[in-house]
């Protein structure tokens, strides 16, 4: 079952789900319509989903999002809106015109989800009020997902869940960075950002792009999810280190002992990790 969350606009639960952390968030219409008529909210879908301007709407963003979609019993399903007996649902619409901005679900989380951009414009079909909470509670689960502590809790889980092939002290030597000089230490780098990348890379911003003319990106696109997370603890020590007014030659030697440490950690516990990525699947 994909990641999911609830949000409660007006105090009224309504879930939330994305397939994965990339994807767009499909929220509730059966919990959006329980606003209206807690007992029946699948008829307030349909009384919804039947009219014109809506089919118009959920129509439009298929041909904009959906290569697959089915123009022609689109422009059908349109022509008949109005007739007085004309009825739609949900799951009609889906197999008529192979939607994929509207999905139907069955089980615990069973009901009509929509894709938020068609579920923000039934939540003001329902009330112009209850969109704008829904709106702002979506946007603060937005923000919660985006926030510097979740995407450390990505990082960690993706890093607990590779397939850790380091096994030949050529791959290791190509992991660990190398043990800098005192003279190299010594010179003078255009920002902290290169700092780092010395400590850890064992080069320049510069000097990689030199030895790698043909690569896309930068140095730091090219690193490992290792590489990324002893970054992020070496910029923490940077900042104490400049704090405590030590030379930058000497906080780039500490930072390079840093770097080495936790990259050698990380590369013999390859089994207790191996461990937990079987204990995440």
């Amino acid at each position: 079952m994909p990641p999911r969350e609830t949000i409660t606009p007006m105090g009224v639960p309504v879930d939330v789900y994305a397939k994965n952390v990339k994807d767009a968030h499909f929220i509730s219409l059966t919990d959006i319509a329980k606003y209206k008529n807690e007992e029946n909210p699948a008829d307030i879908i349909k009384n919804w989903i039947r009219t014109r301007s809506t089919i118009e709407y959920i129509g439009l963003w298929e041909e904009m999002n959906n290569r697959d979609f089915n123009s022609i019993a689109f422009n059908e399903l349109k022509l008949e809106s109005g007739s007085n007996s004309f009825v739609l649902s949900p799951t009609k619409w889906i197999e008529k015109t192979n939607a994929i901005g509207i999905t139907t679900q069955a089980g615990r989380y069973g009901g009509t989800y929509a894709h938020s951009d068609i579920a923000f414009e039934f939540a003001s079909w329902i009330s112009a009020e209850f969109k704008l909470y829904l709106i702002k509670d979506y946007q603060q689960l937005k923000q919660k997902e985006n926030s510097h502590f979740n995407l450390e809790w990505n990082l960690n889980r993706t890093m607990a869940k590779l397939n850790y092939k380091v096994h030949t002290d050529a791959i290791k030597d190509n992991l660990i960075p190398p043990a800098i000089t005192k003279a190299y230490a010594g010179v003078k780098y255009a920002n902290e950002a290169d700092r780092l990348n010395v400590a850890l890379f064992g080069k320049t911003a510069k000097e990689w792009r030199q030895e790698n003319p043909d690569a896309e990106g930068n140095i730091r696109d090219a690193a490992t999810i290792e590489q990324l997370l002893v970054l992020t603890n070496l910029e923490s020590m940077n900042a104490e280190l400049i704090k405590q007014k030590i030379s930058e030659e000497e906080r780039t030697l500490r930072l390079n002992i840093m770097a080495r440490e936790q990259m050698e950690v990380f590369l013999n516990n390859q089994e207790a990790t191996r461990r937990l990525e079987n204990n995440l699947k």
